[in-house]
């Protein structure tokens, strides 16, 4: 059945969050650097807002009566579950790994988007890793109910295709993340993909939550490391050339 409401929250999901998202990143962009102020402010702000959005679903969901067990809040399959989510979850801090200690060995340019958010947004001392814990626990679990419970859910029911599901989902995630640029899209849509299968495969967004969760944790705690030690590694090897010129 089709709900106007719901569809509208599709409409904002795929329109207005994508826009939202690129505009603040601009504006971060254009400052030179920030401070832990300004990083905490920025977690506090997310933190909000995704609990906002993730409430207004359940709301909208709840009154039309929609069972969230439908949108994965369950764990069907425990041992099956349990048993996906600490796989999936092994092969993304694999995968982070060699993404983050890729930047410590390859030469930095500061003027790519990835390395400039690395820099102005993830947390650089102990109180920010706390708060960005906080950040990583709400993402995990917003974006793993809004994309791989409710807009994989309003996709697969309007289209009657588990595909059109899945596919959906990951359209609207990859949107989400538009802000870090072309590659950035790409890695989320796969990741997407990979996540709303698995969600749909055991009928629970447990592995997706633990996998995200795992995946920004490690970005956030190690990449700030692997570039400030890329740029000092840069910085050196330049001074020596030019102690050598």
């Amino acid at each position: 059945m089709f709900h106007w409401d719901l569809a509208l929250i599709v409409a904002f999901l795929g329109t207005a969050v994508p826009w939202m998202g690129r505009r603040r990143v601009q504006q971060l962009l254009r400052v030179p650097q920030t401070s832990t102020v300004e990083r905490l402010t920025l977690y506090a702000s997310t933190m909000a807002f995704q609990w906002l959005i993730a409430a207004v679903i359940l709301w909208r969901v709840t009154a039309e009566r929609i069972a969230i067990q439908r949108l994965g809040v369950q764990l069907p399959h425990a041992l099956l579950t349990g048993t996906v989510a600490a796989g999936l979850s092994a092969l993304i801090f694999a995968n982070q790994m060699y993404s983050v200690r890729r930047i410590g060995a390859a030469k930095v340019d500061e003027r790519n988007i990835l390395i400039q958010l690395a820099l102005k947004i993830f947390p650089q001392n102990v109180t920010e890793r706390l708060a960005f814990f906080a950040v990583v626990v709400t993402v995990a679990l917003c974006e793993e109910w809004i994309y791989r419970g409710f807009v994989q859910l309003m996709f697969q029911s309007w289209a009657r295709s588990a595909v059109a599901g899945i596919v959906g989902s990951a359209v609207l995630f990859a949107g989400a993340h538009v802000y870090q640029g072309r590659r950035g899209i790409v890695s989320t849509f796969s990741v997407g993909l990979i996540f709303s299968v698995v969600r749909f495969w055991t009928g629970s967004l447990v592995p997706s939550v633990a996998a995200h969760f795992v995946a920004d944790l490690t970005t956030g705690y190690l990449a700030p490391h692997f570039v400030m030690a890329a740029i000092r590694n840069r910085s050196v090897s330049d001074g020596t050339i030019n102690g050598r010129l």
